[in-house]
């Protein structure tokens, strides 16, 4: 079974102008980052991998934890990008997840170390991670406590 996503994108001026694009659930402005020096109006493909990458891991984390009947209390996502520019080639280097995830106050030691692991198979897991797999390095730093302050 194939499952199609289709994005609109409209772009008019120069480099340092701004575009829109419609992708279904995502509607926004796109244009260059500052940082790169665009005008840096609403997000950009750098941030928007990051997004596709965090939101593919969070998903299939949150799947996996479930079909191993594990349901964590709380559950946070920090991630972080590293895009590299040598010679004014800028290349997407790095991206680092690092969830938090708090299992229930009486979760056994098991319990504390499957989540642990199923947090960094999530990363192998996901389609965007494999998609990007041999040209983005991808880390897990996951930190899995319980209610009551237990770590792993």
């Amino acid at each position: 079974m194939k499952h199609p996503f289709h994005l609109k994108a409209v772009w008019n001026g120069g480099r340092n102008s701004e575009g829109h694009i419609d992708a279904g659930g995502l509607k926004t402005i796109i244009s260059i980052p500052q940082e790169m020096g665009g005008p840096g109006t609403g997000t950009n493909p750098d941030e928007m991998l990051l997004g596709a990458a965090s939101t593919c891991y969070l998903i299939t984390l949150v799947a996996m934890l479930e079909r191993s009947d594990i349901t964590p209390q709380d559950m946070t996502l920090e991630s972080e990008a590293i895009v590299d520019v040598t010679n004014n080639v800028f290349s997407y280097e790095r991206i680092v997840h690092k969830p938090r995830i708090v299992l229930k106050a009486d979760a056994t030691e098991a319990e504390l170390t499957k989540a642990e692991r199923l947090a960094h198979m999530a990363e192998e897991s996901c389609m965007i991670s494999r998609a990007v797999a041999g040209n983005v390095s991808i880390e897990t730093q996951p930190i899995i406590v319980t209610a009551g302050g237990n770590a792993v």
